[in-house]
């Protein structure tokens, strides 16, 4: 920034935009600007801005990309495994498959909000993250030892505690890194290697069933082995990788480290170098935000709607292929919900909005719920199994942004606000298990689903009216309006650098 530039004027042609690479610089974040930056000129300060983006992009993403496919592959490889024999080898009927998809939400879900919490003072949140990787992936590898139902349901409730760590964890290592402005495309990043990890878990399961009988063992055990092992080592390999946070981060330089803590105190007034609040205390302000019971309840729906993704593989075997064919068509749907993912979140960053686009899967989601109810028609179901994936589940992209945005300090109130939303929202996904039968139709499940798809729109826009009357407050200037919103949770720091609910 130049020294000679006043800083009102720098705020009034900063601000014109979100668009990723533009800083948002008001008065007291430039007062706030550290001394090696200062005074650099606006081309250098944008040159160090892009080149700090693409040294942390290299790093993290591809890194967190890959261990989400993991994550998933070894979460839903029960469902291929339905396809390869595993409900007639430990002689289970349709409703104790139903039990052991969703008891591994009874291991992941309660163990989200400590993890997160832990996140925030653990120096290296990149090693922490890829040992729950490790951890997890044995874990997926001992299933092919199982001999019994009761077996089966035990490690699968292991494995959601293990998995606990990463999703929730995952969010709020990205929210350190990036601003309002980045943070959406990234997290559609995550969301996009998750339909990769579906896409080709699809793919991966269908050669692996080639192996069955191979050395005496089953197909369904192949699939655990072969994945388990490799989450293991490329697990190990990605904690040599991912770099820590901002403020102590080996990759970065000190100068790089200093800037890099300012895009984001900038924004909202403290970063993870600098606040000292505890724990308990952030995750007492998640609570008593009356936001986050409205983001609880929009999560909960739109991870209602998001459970088709436990069940795909039976939706799409509905019509009736062959298991290898079934298998190969749950491939395209994820394949789309990615391209699709990226392209929301690219316009959400770029026009900083979130409502509508959440309204519009929703109108989608709605119609395609219908259609396998009121037709047997192969091309007409399929074409609704095409548009579910990302109708669906890409509200949850938006919810996750808005989470880390307006529920943004303190940083533990942030992490802790993640894992509640995450964990009591995907509780959703124990009791939907239950939804998945009387093919091909499977009334219950998709009646349920645009229920819930309806409700949650309603709660969105009740949402959305709350953040807007917040923000009539902070513009009014009134001492005693602005005093109420600072008890919603909104720090006196961000008050004092102009900051406003966004995207609503």
């Amino acid at each position: 920034m130049d020294i000679k530039k006043d800083p009102e004027a720098a705020y009034a042609e900063d601000n014109v935009s979100s668009a990723e690479g533009q800083l948002d610089v008001t008065s007291a974040a430039y007062r706030r600007m550290p001394e090696s930056v200062r005074n650099l000129s606006d081309d250098e300060i944008k040159a160090l801005n892009k080149k700090l983006v693409r040294k942390v992009d290299l790093f993290i993403l591809p890194t967190i990309g890959i261990l989400y496919i993991l994550n998933y592959i070894d979460r839903q490889n029960l469902a291929a495994a339905k396809l390869q024999g595993i409900m007639e080898d430990l002689n289970m009927s349709t409703q104790q498959f139903a039990t052991a998809i969703s008891i591994l939400f009874v291991g992941y879900l309660p163990f989200q909000i400590p993890s997160n919490l832990l996140i925030t003072k653990i120096p290296r949140p990149g090693m922490y993250i890829c040992g729950a990787v490790a951890i997890w992936g044995c874990i997926s590898a001992c299933t092919a030892l199982v001999k019994t139902y009761g077996q089966l349901l035990a490690v699968r409730a292991i494995l959601g505690a293990a998995e606990a760590v990463f999703f929730p964890g995952a969010i709020y290592y990205l929210s350190a890194w990036y601003t309002k402005a980045e943070l959406g495309k990234r997290i559609a990043g995550l969301y996009i290697a998750q339909q990769v990890g579906n896409a080709f878990g699809g793919l991966f399961a269908a050669a692996i069933l080639q192996l069955d009988g191979a050395h005496n063992i089953r197909g369904w055990q192949w699939l655990f082995i072969i994945e388990g092992s490799a989450t293991v080592g490329i697990g190990m390999i990605c904690a040599c990788i991912m770099p820590e946070f901002p403020h102590n981060s080996r990759i970065l330089s000190q100068t790089e480290r200093e800037f890099a803590v300012w895009r984001i105190e900038s924004e909202a007034g403290a970063g993870e170098a600098s606040e000292q609040e505890s724990v308990w205390k952030g995750f007492g302000k998640a609570l008593s935000d009356p936001k986050l019971i409205l983001l609880i309840f929009c999560n909960m729906l739109s991870q209602t709607q998001g459970s088709i993704a436990n069940y795909f593989p039976t939706l799409v075997g509905s019509l009736k292929f062959s298991r290898t064919v079934s298998l190969l068509l749950t491939a395209p749907p994820y394949i789309l919900a990615g391209v699709v993912y990226y392209g929301i979140m690219f316009y959400s960053d770029r026009k900083n909005t979130v409502y509508p686009i959440i309204l519009i899967c929703i109108s989608i989601a709605i119609v395609m719920y219908i259609i396998p109810m009121a037709t047997l028609n192969v091309g007409g179901r399929y074409f609704s199994m095409m548009m579910l994936p990302f109708a669906s589940v890409g509200p949850q992209l938006l919810l996750y942004k808005t989470i880390n945005l307006h529920l943004a300090r303190p940083v533990s109130k942030r992490a802790a606000a993640s894992a509640l939303v995450n964990a009591i929202g995907g509780t959703a996904n124990i009791w939907a298990s239950y939804l998945y039968y009387g093919s091909p139709h499977f009334y219950a499940a998709f009646g349920t689903l645009m229920g819930a798809a309806i409700l949650f729109g309603f709660t969105i826009t009740a949402y959305r009216w709350l953040v807007l009357r917040e923000n009539k407050r902070l513009d009014s200037g009134d001492p005693v309006e602005i005093a109420k919103v600072v008890k919603g949770g909104v720090t006196d720091e961000m008050v004092s650098l102009n900051w406003r609910y966004e995207m609503y």
